[in-house]
Order: structure tokens, then C-alpha cells, then sequence
């Protein structure tokens, strides 16, 4: 596990590759899938982050979640203050809020 620093930038080269991965799945409790994060521009470091949390966490929980945010950093701080703005780091604080875990499955190309 990384420890997070204040610069998102600096947190995602401290994180693997989604080189090979296509997309990531989230579901709820019954199994339905809630959304997609695609392995394309503008959504590969939400990619990078969500990959590190699975593979760290395995599903995201309220600790999982909590972690997610210091890695997204200063995002997170906009997205607190923006909702809407940031659905991946919007997705980590309902988590949060909500007490709800979510399934994660990443998919390989």
C-alpha cells in the first residue's frame, strides 16, 4: 500500500500500469453492475486508481474508499466542492456515506 501524497500526479506513478486492461466493472450487493470505467482518455487515471484499490482492497469498502480519496488528492477536495464534477472520486464519497461496498472486476484486454 502506498502512502498517499498531497499531488495526484505524484500518486499515479507510484501505481501500476493499466496497460492490458479494457475496463473496469463496479457492482452492487445483488450483482448489477453500476458502472464502467474504460480504459480510455480522460478516464485512465480513475483507471489507475481503481485498479490499486482492487488489487489492494479487493472490493471497495469504507477503508478502501477513504483511500481512494487521499490518492486522488487535490481532486478530491474539487470534487467535495463540485459534485458532479469527478463521478469516480463522487462514487468513492457515496461509499463513504452510504456504508454501501462495492465488487470490483477488472477486465483485461
Amino acid at each position: 500500500m502506498i502512502t498517499p501524497t498531497a499531488s495526484f500526479k505524484d500518486n499515479l506513478r507510484l501505481l501500476a500500469s493499466v496497460d492490458g486492461i479494457s475496463h473496469i466493472n463496479l457492482t452492487d450487493a445483488a450483482g448489477a453492475t453500476v458502472d464502467t470505467i474504460e480504459n480510455k482518455p480522460g478516464k485512465q487515471g480513475s483507471l489507475v486508481v481503481y485498479q490499486y484499490l482492487a488489487e489492494i482492497f479487493g472490493s471497495f469498502d469504507v477503508k478502501a474508499a477513504a483511500h481512494g480519496l487521499e490518492v486522488f488528492a487535490e481532486h478530491t477536495v474539487d470534487a467535495k466542492n463540485r459534485p458532479g464534477a469527478h463521478p469516480n472520486i463522487d462514487r468513492l464519497l457515496d461509499v463513504i456515506d452510504t456504508g454501501k461496498s462495492l465488487d470490483v472486476e477488472v477486465v483485461r484486454a
